[in-house]
């Protein structure tokens, strides 16, 4: 047995075997490592056939270590071309070819297996003297166009983006370029050696190949965090390259639109007008569109090289809609602010004044009582008293249906009037009592105070979830609000916060805010309970 073959051999298959358990340990999962895994599995297969043909002692033996040996080449070329696709990010344009890459594999496998039959693959096959045919020259010829063609899409792919190579892709060139050329040198009987030199040339690529992985991020660990990243986002993202082709887009993306990757730029604008009824410029910056009741903001930014050149536009659509209903609450309240102070208006002066004169009336006709006067006097001073008791219902009623609302029935059906507009933030409400008609003096400012509460959280916090707490008392309401936002070390009350007190204060309750860096933010409202006698 060659010593040193067996052993270069040996020494390139155990530099594969560590190379992979490096990436099952350290690699990702994903569909790149996974990939690049099936690569240097083809190459191991290939170096244990290099060994098995050392020891094979009859054409049987020699036949089977051939054809372990084609079982690796088949699969590399192939799988190097999609490995070489997914980290250039040429996926997109090879998705429909790339389907029938393993067909190819296929193929020339079962030409090999079935030689026995057509002698093409191998036109003579003998211990000691095989020739290779026709099918085998096509094959080899086919793999080295997609091994080179894997190595050019890295080079295409850096040169136009940075307009240079970095250090990771050119260690990957050449841990499959060298190989492959001394491996060619040899088939053609350039070089001539006493051993296999394609072997020790492994052991160099092994070598490159744990450099990029250790040094430079062979699996580029920052590229499949960034697209888990914008994958998992509530926003479409969505990348066109220098010729308006669309590259990329997230899943949210895929919800919305139709249109794939190899889209251009005018499909999609089409598609976004057929939803929307309007087409936005092609170079705007930010606009807002409506769709199926939803509002979208879209905001356009454009990547430029280093000369300036324009390569790619990204295209970034957010809902908001949440906004719109957090306004559109506004608005209601501050209709209904309005609303109720022109019933009090009209309750403290038209009110006050009927009250006076029903009640002068009354004063007035009791001091008649007795007295000789007309009764037809008596008479005007009564119809007097009635027509100002009247007035004062007519005005009870019409303060009534001036201050009615919807949501403005009870405390805790303002409180779910605000969380229900909330989109993105998880709200949980818990009430504990039981609430009556005596908390109804509180309803509008409860509201007030947890609308502005949410909105300094979902503006100010980058909270994820808040929780309310409500607390009815016997002699006190009482509110919690809780977020898990980043929180502060110094409160600044400013009008929001200010707004929360005084109209906390104006009702004799108190407030509380507290917080700390990274631990959220604290409301606590207390209001007593006030005197719910009749009154006018």
């Amino acid at each position: 047995m060659p010593l040193i073959p067996t052993t270069l051999s040996l020494l390139g298959l155990l530099g594969m075997t560590g190379t992979v358990i490096w990436v099952l340990v350290r690699g990702n999962g994903n569909r790149l490592t996974r990939l690049f895994v099936i690569c240097q599995v083809a190459v191991m297969i290939w170096l244990v056939s290099q060994l098995m043909k050392l020891f094979s002692a009859n054409t049987e033996q020699l036949w089977l270590s051939y054809v372990v040996g084609n079982v690796g080449i088949c699969m590399f070329g192939p799988s190097w071309m999609m490995f070489a696709a997914e980290y250039s990010d040429y996926r997109a344009y090879l998705r429909k070819p790339s389907y029938l890459l393993p067909l190819i594999s296929v193929f020339f496998f079962i030409s090999v297996i079935t030689n026995p039959v057509h002698y093409m693959y191998y036109s003579v096959f003998e211990y000691g003297n095989v020739v290779c045919g026709r099918l085998y020259y096509l094959s080899q010829i086919t793999y080295y166009v997609l091994i080179l063609g894997g190595i050019c899409l890295m080079f295409i792919k850096h040169s136009q983006s940075s307009r240079r190579m970095t250090s990771q892709s050119v260690l990957i060139a050449l841990a499959i370029a060298v190989p492959l050329c001394i491996n060619t040198l040899t088939v053609c009987g350039i070089i001539k050696t006493a051993f296999e030199l394609t072997p020790l040339f492994f052991a160099f690529s092994v070598v490159m190949i744990l450099i990029a992985i250790s040094r430079f991020g062979l699996l580029n660990v920052n590229r499949i965090a960034i697209d888990d990243t914008i994958d998992s986002i509530d926003s479409a993202v969505l990348v066109f390259d220098a010729d308006d082709i669309m590259t990329y887009k997230n899943r949210y993306a895929d919800t919305l639109f139709s249109a794939g990757t190899g889209a251009t730029l005018g499909e999609f604008l089409a598609e976004v007008k057929a939803k929307t009824g309007t087409e936005p410029d092609r170079d705007m910056t930010s606009c807002e569109l409506t769709c199926e009741g939803a509002f979208y903001n879209i905001r356009q930014n454009f990547c430029t090289n280093k000369k300036g050149e324009r390569i790619a536009r990204i295209i970034i659509l957010n809902n908001v809609s949440e906004y719109y209903e957090l306004l559109d609450t506004e608005k209601k309240l501050s209709l209904e602010q309005e609303r109720n102070r022109i019933a009090q208006e009209i309750h403290d002066s038209a009110g006050h004044t009927f009250t006076m004169i029903s009640s002068l009336s009354r004063i007035i006709d009791a001091d008649l009582a007795g007295r000789n006067v007309p009764a037809e006097t008596v008479g005007y001073v009564r119809e007097i008293d009635g027509l100002s008791r009247s007035g004062v219902t007519q005005l009870r009623c019409s303060i009534n249906n001036l201050r009615s609302d919807e949501f403005m029935t009870s405390v805790t059906r303002a409180i779910s009037t605000v969380t229900a507009a909330v989109r993105g933030i998880d709200i949980d409400v818990c009430t504990k009592g039981e609430e009556d008609e005596s908390f109804a003096f509180c309803i509008g400012t409860v509201y007030e105070n947890t609308r502005e509460t949410i909105t300094n959280a979902m503006r100010y916090s980058g909270a994820e979830r808040i929780d309310i707490i409500v607390k009815f008392l016997p002699d006190m309401l009482e509110l919690y609000i809780f977020d898990n936002g980043r929180g502060c070390s110094e409160i600044s009350e400013n009008n929001g916060l200010r707004g929360i007190r005084e109209r906390t204060e104006a009702l004799g309750g108190t407030v509380k805010f507290s917080s700390e860096e990274g631990e959220g933010f604290t409301t606590i409202i207390k209001i007593p309970k006030q005197n719910t006698g009749e009154a006018t």
